[in-house]
């Protein structure tokens, strides 16, 4: 089984971190292959960094044909339709992903992310998925993406402390962790607080990987329809 796992910004220490995160969690027989656009954004925070890498984006899908299921690991799901309109296999986002494994082993669970301009877009993907109901906060820590490559920055205690406060005041049964880059930090912090600490990354390779063993791909009736063939027209 191939699980081709897509970091949509040009960062490549993160998507490096982020290909270790798949390849622990992913089943022997599974082969990772992270990577990056070479053009994008450095980082992804935000609607404005989200548009400006969707080109990117697609752009490593069509050059990696024969993929068994897709990752998409950006927490705001980016491009997260066009990619399963574009891909012949499974496409899943490490946030949608997150939720509804958090869902599963808790009543309520919150996000703990790294900026407040990125709460906005993780809510509204809660309400389309129907799980805002079971979560009971998106929390910012106020750590940019970029500050998650440096070990000996401030970045962990500040994620610390957010999830200490959502315990308290949230009454959050679980935490989902809301960025690729902090898929090293899942099970120092889950022994730390004494509840479930879900990394996006390994939820969606897990999920790829039962898609597969299922046999199952995108539906392509009604909006996941294959692109139609037309004209398109470039600078």
């Amino acid at each position: 089984m191939r699980i081709l796992v897509i970091n949509p910004n040009t960062t490549a220490s993160m998507t490096t971190k982020i290909g270790a995160a798949a390849k622990r969690i992913a089943a022997a027989g599974t082969e990772i292959i992270a990577v990056n656009p070479c053009s994008g954004p450095a980082s992804i925070e935000g609607y404005y960094d989200e548009a400006i890498s969707l080109a990117g984006l697609l752009q490593v899908i069509g050059e990696h044909p024969g993929c068994d299921a897709i990752v998409l690991a950006c927490f705001d799901d980016s491009g997260l339709d066009a990619a399963r309109c574009l891909a012949d296999c499974p496409v899943v986002a490490i946030g949608e992903a997150a939720f509804h494994m958090a869902s599963l082993l808790a009543n309520k669970f919150s996000v703990v992310t790294t900026l407040a301009r990125s709460v906005p877009a993780i809510e509204h993907n809660l309400h389309r998925y129907g799980l805002a109901a079971r979560c009971a906060r998106v929390r910012s820590s106020e750590v940019a993406v970029l500050d998650l490559e440096h070990a000996a920055g401030p970045a962990r205690a500040k994620i610390d402390a957010e999830i200490r406060r959502a315990i308290e005041e949230d009454r959050a049964e679980a935490i989902v962790l809301g960025c690729a880059g902090m898929a090293d930090l899942t099970a120092s912090l889950s022994d730390q607080h004494g509840l479930p600490v879900l990394d996006g990354v390994a939820c969606a390779v897990t999920l790829c990987e039962g898609l597969v063993r299922l046999g199952l791909k995108t539906s392509r009736l009604g909006g996941y329809a294959a692109p139609a063939k037309k004209d398109r027209k470039s600078a």
